[in-house]
């Protein structure tokens, strides 16, 4: 596998973390109405976004194969109950 092809693959691996954690800290100002955290909006992408990509990770190891539903499944409850615990702050 060349650099350009593991380069792919590590984005799409990457991507639905990616726009989970982009899109989560917007929605939930704009479908609230009111300031959705003390955190900032950069800072609560990077938080999602890494705790997804830590799911991802592990569903890869614990499954055996990229793109599970099960692992999607995990990666939204970790990225929802993140916005809740970082709502509450």
């Amino acid at each position: 596998m060349g650099l350009l092809a593991l380069l792919n693959h590590a984005v799409n691996f990457a991507a639905p973390a990616f726009w989970l954690a982009l899109l989560l800290p917007w929605l939930d100002r704009f479908l609230t109405g009111k300031k959705a955290s003390a955190l900032s909006r950069p800072r609560q992408f990077g938080l999602i976004f890494l705790a997804g990509l830590v799911v991802l990770a592990l569903g890869l190891v614990l499954l055996g194969q990229d793109g599970k539903m099960l692992t999607y499944l995990a990666l939204v409850l970790t990225a929802a109950t993140g916005q809740w615990f970082m709502r509450r702050g």
